[in-house]
Parts: structure tokens; C-alpha cells; sequence
């Protein structure tokens, strides 16, 4: 399939009735080398390195529902490596690079605009602590910026500077950082592995894990019973249910994440902007819509919505931040399920059960990990070795206390 402004119109004018699918929809096989439990960004990433990069093409990527329809569907788009803790620091940094050149790499047009992304802070001890960032941001090897207020205005003149509550005193600017097209990234990745030879299978729920003599045999499902060599679990908000079935309990709890998006607009905002002080962050699509979002609702739910006042908080950040947002009609929220673990990092590690991976723990950065994700649980997968700069997410760091940041999550942080 090629695509061209040309096919497009010409598609419009006959009913969009000539495009083939992009990928194929096979019938599942009775054994597999590997089974990846979870279609989504993690998951084809996942599939299409280890058949990219390893050379395993025996793959199958169990869906439950639609390729996309998941939290790779549900995010906000956000693509940064400006994290500043060893562990965190170099993955994202990989990631960032592994983004850089994912058009290329998948012939697919996945939309990244780094648009650049600015951090605000307001006040002495916030802008020392983004100097130390941005120091280590470039040490990693990526860019940081630091911005006083009048070099902030110029970039963000809408902003309400003057604020009582939180005066804005200048930024941290990420210039590589910005978004990316979600939907198009699942797309692109799963095309390519369906290139390569890995089957997608939709519509096919996974309702049990064959766990013989310490060893994974495969999987039950909707569709039967699958036998594979290696199962990988990467089912993001679900993981903890998913894991339930080989008889194991992971160290994480699934929140509900709510994001916002309003009608077109004309363009007005550049940048990705991030309010620390009110948990809030905004960028503006490529159609206009200004998308934004803010904290957890703070209770355990698998529902893929939100709760009211969590939606209240987020308006009342944006419009303490720049009050003409007052102006535009929010048209829709939707909720992402967030997999979160007591120090806000995640986990690519295999289990205690041989043949047995997991990939959890995103917390609030999922999407932007999805390249190094992939890349990395592949090279686990294939090789039995964490991949170097996925090191320190271990599933033992919860059990030794060797924890990469002290965030707590959780509802509970006390229990932590």
C-alpha cells in the first residue's frame, strides 16, 4: 500500500473503497516461539525489535480488543527525555534517540513535532532545582535551556505571570521534546511487524497462563489454547490481573489518568507546557485542539473514565495558568488506566516462572517510552540479559530497596 496526497483525493471521489488492509488478520497457530500479551505501542514495539533485531519471526501479538484501542489510543502525546535520576535518565535518552529516527525506520508517518517542551517554575528553590536538571539532562547527553521571565515571555506570552499563588519565574526548556501522533505510532508499528512476519491477533482475550514445572507451556484464550516457548506480559493498566493468572502479584496499582481536549483552534500555543505547581500540562494537535491533563483521580479503578473532581482541579489549573483557556469549549476527556509503581519508574524484567516477562510500571510515561520499551524487552526476550540501559528496572528493587525514585505513587503512600 502506498499512500499520496493523490490516492487520498482519488479514494475521497470513489468511496474510499479501494484501500487494502495494512496488516493481515490471521487465525491464530497452535505454537509460537513468543506470545506478547497486549497490542498496544509496548507490545508491537516489542514484536517488530525482536523480529527486527533478532531475527524471531514465530511472534504472536494477542489483542484483546482492536489494535490502538487501548492507552496507546489514550494518552497525551507527550514525547520527552528531560528526567534527571540514573536509570530513568539514560532509558528516556535512548528512547528520544529511538524516536528521532522512527519515521524512518518504519516508512510510516508517526507525526513527531518536537515542538519543544517547557517546565515552569516559580520560585529561588524550583529554579536550582531545574538548573541541576537541566545539568544532567546534558550530561546524558540530550538539551535543556534554562529561561528567566522576560526570556519565558517571549516563548509564552499568554501566561498569567503575575499569579498570586504561583508567579511564574521563568522555565526549563527541552527543545527536543514534543509530541506525537498516537494512533499513528501503534499503526506504524504494527504494519512493520506484520512485515516481518508476526501475527496480530484481535478479538482474543487472554483468560489463562500454562505454567508447568516452573516453566510457561502458553496461554488460554478466546481462540483456544496457544502453546509458546516465551510469554510476555505488557498489558499497561492490566497488568496486575494479567499476572494474577501464572499465580504472581505485582508491586503496582492501576489509577485512572483523565486528559482533555477542546474544539479547533487557530494556533496558539508552539510548545508542550508543564505547570508543575498544579499538576498540569497542555499542548495543541496538529487539528487545533488544545489537549491537556493533569493528576491521578487517586483511587484504584480498571474503568476508562474519570471522576469529576479531578476534571474540576485540571480546569482550575488551566485557568490559573493562562485565562483566556476560559474562552474555549472542551469538547471531550477520556481516561487512560496507569499502571503505577512505588518508586514512579517501571519494570522490563522476566519472573520467577521460566520464559515468563513483564513489562509494567509506566506510571506517566508510557508513550514516550514506547521505542526503548520495545528494543529493550526484546533484547531481554531474545538474549536473556536486561538490555544496558534498562539495568536498574528490576523486579527485585522492590524486595532490596533499591529503589530509583521515591515518588509513591500510590493511594496509599503510607503503605509504600
Amino acid at each position: 500500500m502506498r499512500y499520496s496526497g493523490w490516492k487520498v483525493l482519488l479514494e475521497g471521489l470513489r468511496g474510499n473503497r479501494g484501500w487494502k488492509p495494512v496488516w493481515r488478520d490471521p487465525a491464530p497457530k497452535a505454537h509460537y516461539d513468543a506470545v506478547i500479551i497486549g497490542g498496544g505501542g509496548h507490545g508491537l514495539s516489542t514484536a517488530y525489535y525482536l523480529a527486527k533485531n533478532h531475527g524471531l519471526t514465530n511472534i504472536a501479538v494477542l489483542e484483546k480488543g482492536y489494535i490502538g484501542g487501548g492507552n496507546v489510543g489514550r494518552n497525551t502525546t507527550i514525547v520527552r527525555a528531560d528526567y534527571m535520576l540514573p536509570g530513568n535518565a539514560e532509558f528516556y535518552s535512548h528512547s528520544l534517540k529511538l524516536w528521532e529516527g522512527l519515521e524512518a525506520e518504519l516508512n510510516y508517518n508517526v507525526m513527531l513535532s518536537q515542538r519543544g517542551i517547557i517546565r515552569l517554575f516559580h520560585s529561588d528553590g524550583q529554579r536550582d532545582a531545574f538548573v541541576r536538571r537541566g545539568n544532567a539532562m546534558i550530561n546524558q547527553g540530550d538539551d535543556a535551556v534554562l529561561l528567566d521571565r522576560e526570556g519565558l515571555r517571549e516563548q509564552l506570552p499568554y501566561l498569567d505571570y503575575d499569579q498570586a499563588r504561583f508567579p511564574v519565574h521563568g522555565g526549563l526548556l527541552h527543545p527536543r521534546g514534543g509530541t506525537a501522533r498516537h494512533d499513528a505510532v501503534a499503526w506504524g508499528y504494527a504494519r512493520a511487524a506484520d512485515r516481518r512476519g508476526v501475527d496480530l491477533i484481535q478479538n482474543c482475550e487472554v483468560t489463562g497462563i500454562d505454567v508447568e514445572g516452573g516453566r510457561v507451556r502458553g496461554v488460554q484464550t478466546t481462540r483456544g489454547v496457544i502453546r509458546a516457548d516465551k510469554v510476555a506480559i505488557i498489558t499497561a493498566g492490566r497488568s496486575g490481573q494479567v499476572a494474577a493468572m501464572a499465580g504472581m502479584r505485582l508491586p503496582i496499582e492501576s489509577h485512572i489518568l483523565q486528559a482533555f481536549v477542546t474544539e479547533g483552534l487557530k494556533p496558539v500555543i508552539d510548545h508542550v507546557i508543564s505547570f508543575g505547581m498544579g499538576h498540569f500540562y497542555i499542548s495543541q494537535s496538529d487539528k487545533g485542539g488544545l489537549v491537556f491533563g493533569g493528576d491521578l483521580d487517586f483511587h484504584s479503578s480498571y474503568a476508562q473514565r474519570g471522576n469529576l473532581p479531578m476534571a474540576e482541579h485540571v480546569m482550575e489549573a488551566a485557568m490559573t495558568l493562562m485565562p483566556m483557556i476560559g474562552r474555549a469549549r472542551v469538547l471531550r476527556s477520556w481516561g487512560g488506566i496507569m499502571d503505577m509503581t512505588p518508586d514512579g519508574s517501571p519494570v522490563i524484567d522476566r519472573t520467577h516462572i521460566d520464559g515468563l516477562f513483564v513489562d509494567c510500571g509506566w506510571n506517566y510515561g508510557g508513550f514516550k517510552a514506547v521505542p526503548a520499551s520495545g528494543w529493550c524487552m526484546a533484547h531481554l526476550m531474545a538474549t536473556g540479559e536486561s538490555h544496558e540501559v534498562a539495568r536498574r528496572f528490576r523486579l527485585n528493587r522492590f524486595a532490596t530497596g533499591h529503589l530509583i525514585d521515591e515518588e509513591g505513587s500510590g493511594s496509599q503512600h503510607n503503605l509504600h
